[in-house]
């Protein structure tokens, strides 16, 4: 897979599975998605893959909305889980035009190793390709990394969604001021933009350095993701 993230989460198995596969509590901390919602089940189905709908808002400019599969499993014999799936969108202005990817849980002494990786085809040809190389796909990356730091605040220490993302704002709007008050002073400001981009964050703020963004060992994506069909 082209994107990789981990991080490590104290916190049972159980919540970390609701938090991430509910979709009304999945858009609450992931930072790709503004909205989340499973379509109808066609009459007489249960269980097995479920359709869903995502959008990204990103103001002024309008919704871009797609659909996607998905299924997991819970009960595995090692005692670890697994998600699958595949996505796309059909909007001009999406960057993504399909991908596919994956969620795994994996129970360790000390929390979960909670782990994806996913990859996507860009839209817009040979200019989406260089842009996707250039600026989107890190910026996928560090949302992603971003946003499983802001889940670990909220499993760990019961730091909403909300007010991770309130701290984080407030912490970059100050670090910002420290430049901006600086910035007659050459040395100060110097000074000023090593302590802004050098200083970790607060514990209690969401943070993508916290995350590992390359595997440390090989990693395959789960058989699940060949059962789902293109969506």
């Amino acid at each position: 897979m082209g994107l990789y993230v981990e991080t490590r989460v104290r916190v049972d198995l159980d919540t970390l599975w609701e938090r991430t596969q509910d979709p009304a509590e999945h858009q609450r901390w992931d930072l790709r998605f503004t909205e989340i919602a499973y379509l109808p089940a066609e009459p007489g189905v249960e269980g097995g893959p479920r359709r869903f709908r995502y959008a990204v808002r990103v103001p002024p400019f309008p919704a871009v909305a797609g659909t996607g599969v998905s299924a997991g499993e819970r009960h595995r014999a090692g005692g670890d889980r697994v998600s699958a799936l595949r996505f796309a969108s059909p909007h001009p202005l999406s960057p993504l035009a399909e991908g596919s990817g994956y969620w795994r849980y994996v129970p360790a002494e000390d929390g979960i190793r909670f782990l994806t990786g996913y990859d996507y085809r860009p839209r817009w040809g040979r200019f989406g390709r260089f842009a996707d190389r250039l600026a989107f796909r890190p910026l996928m990356g560090w949302a992603t990394a971003w946003s499983f730091d802001r889940l670990r605040l909220w499993c760990e220490h019961g730091l909403t969604p909300e007010r991770a993302r309130a701290h984080w704002l407030l912490e970059l709007a100050a670090r910002a001021l420290l430049v901006a008050l600086c910035a007659p002073h050459p040395v100060a400001l110097a000074a000023a933009c090593a302590v802004a981009l050098l200083v970790p964050p607060s514990p209690r703020t969401p943070a993508a350095r916290r995350c590992l963004r390359t595997p440390p060992e090989r990693s395959r994506a789960p058989r699940l993701l060949a059962t789902l069909e293109r969506p």
